[in-house]
């Protein structure tokens, strides 16, 4: 099957993809666009894998005020400055301070509730504890912006299409009075 240029450079503005995985995508589904959008999505949780354990020592500091009352500061990670500069992690980056200052999450992870808290959790919620780490936990929130997509899935996303290892290293929320 013949895969035109245009449908290649169409997927490649829907989906961010690189032009030759485009094309493999195209050809792999048979020109079914929305194969061809599963295909690349899977080979991008794929490579998303790969990279995790890569140490990441670059990255930015990014900061979100609202309205002058709240305010968030985040330090994100990745593996070389050329990908801390260009726009999707940026973009990542202010998203997430977004996201801080509007849910206020304590923990970036589950791994660091100290476990005096993490027992007393059980005994408030029982042992489902999903929703206790929903609201405490910032990789298990869903996104502000977007409640179907949790933090963990944001970040997942953005290491699939930079091709690096991505860490939220810490956080600091502020608000006024408190």
């Amino acid at each position: 099957m013949e895969i035109s240029a245009q449908a290649v450079k169409a997927l490649r503005e829907e989906t961010g993809a690189g032009i030759l995985e485009c094309r493999n995508a195209l050809a792999a589904s048979e020109g079914d666009v929305k194969k061809a959008k599963t295909w690349l999505e899977e080979r991008g949780l794929k490579k998303a894998e790969k990279v995790t354990g890569r140490e990441a020592k670059q990255g930015l500091i990014e900061t979100y005020v609202h309205q002058g009352r709240v305010g968030a500061m985040v330090e994100i990670s990745c593996e070389t400055d050329f990908v801390a500069r260009t726009e999707d992690f940026q973009k990542l980056a202010k998203d997430i301070a977004l996201h801080v200052a509007g849910l206020g999450p304590k923990y970036v992870t589950v791994e660091e509730i100290p476990a005096d808290e993490l027992e007393e959790a059980k005994h408030d919620n029982g042992d489902n504890l999903n929703k206790y780490y929903e609201e405490t936990v910032l990789m298990n929130q869903p996104f502000v912006r977007d409640g179907k997509v949790t933090i963990a899935d944001l970040v997942t996303q953005a290491k699939a299409k930079l091709g690096e290892n991505i860490v939220i290293r810490r956080f600091i929320r502020y608000e006024l009075g408190k």
